[in-house]
C-alpha cells in the first residue's frame, strides 16, 4: 500500500510539473490578449473618425492622414480610394463626419484584435440639379482588424456593411 501511495504521489508530481507551466503560459496569453483588447479598442475608437471622415475641401489631406493609421493592404486601398473619392467628394461637396457610439471586441490575441465599432455618420452633400444641400444621418457598423506594430496600434483590415476594404 505504501509503494502504491509513493507511485501515485510521484505520478501526480510529474503531471503537475507538466500542467502548471502549461497553465501559466496559457494564463499569460489570456492576460496579454486582454491587455491587447483594451489598448486596441481605445485606439480603434480614436482612429475611426480620422479613417472614415472627410471634407471635400481637404479630402486629399484627410485620406493621406487616414493612410498613416493603416498598414498592409489597407494602406494601398486608401491610395486607390483617393483616385475615385476625391473627384466625387469635390463635385458633390461632400462632408462626412463619423463618431463612434460604441465599440467591443470580437476576437483578441496578443498583438491582433478584431474590434466591432458602432458609428454615427453625418453626411452633407450637394445634389446636382437641385437647390440646397442633402443631409443624411446613418448608424453603421465597422470592423477594424487592429495590429500592434512597434508601439502603435494600426488598422490592418476594415469592413463595413457595404463590404470589405
Amino acid at each position: 500500500m505504501r509503494i502504491f501511495a509513493i507511485v501515485l504521489l510521484s505520478l501526480l508530481v510529474a503531471v503537475g510539473a507538466v500542467l502548471v507551466p502549461t497553465m501559466w503560459f496559457n494564463l499569460r496569453d489570456v492576460r496579454d490578449a486582454e491587455a491587447s483588447a483594451v489598448a486596441a479598442v481605445a485606439a480603434a475608437k480614436k482612429l475611426a473618425p480620422d479613417l472614415l471622415s472627410y471634407d471635400y475641401r481637404t479630402v486629399e489631406e484627410d485620406l493621406a492622414r487616414a493612410g498613416t493609421f493603416t498598414t498592409g493592404e489597407l494602406t494601398e486601398h486608401y491610395k486607390e480610394l483617393a483616385k475615385t473619392l476625391v473627384s466625387r467628394a469635390k463635385e458633390q461637396k461632400i462632408v462626412q463626419n463619423v463618431s463612434v457610439a460604441a465599440a467591443g471586441v470580437e476576437r483578441a490575441e496578443p498583438g491582433r484584435v478584431e474590434v466591432l465599432l458602432f458609428v454615427n455618420t453625418g453626411t452633407v452633400k450637394e445634389i446636382p440639379g437641385k437647390e440646397g444641400l442633402q443631409q443624411e444621418f446613418t448608424q453603421n457598423r465597422a470592423r477594424f482588424v487592429m495590429v500592434r506594430q512597434d508601439s502603435r496600434w494600426l488598422v490592418a483590415g476594415l469592413s463595413t456593411l457595404l463590404g470589405t476594404a
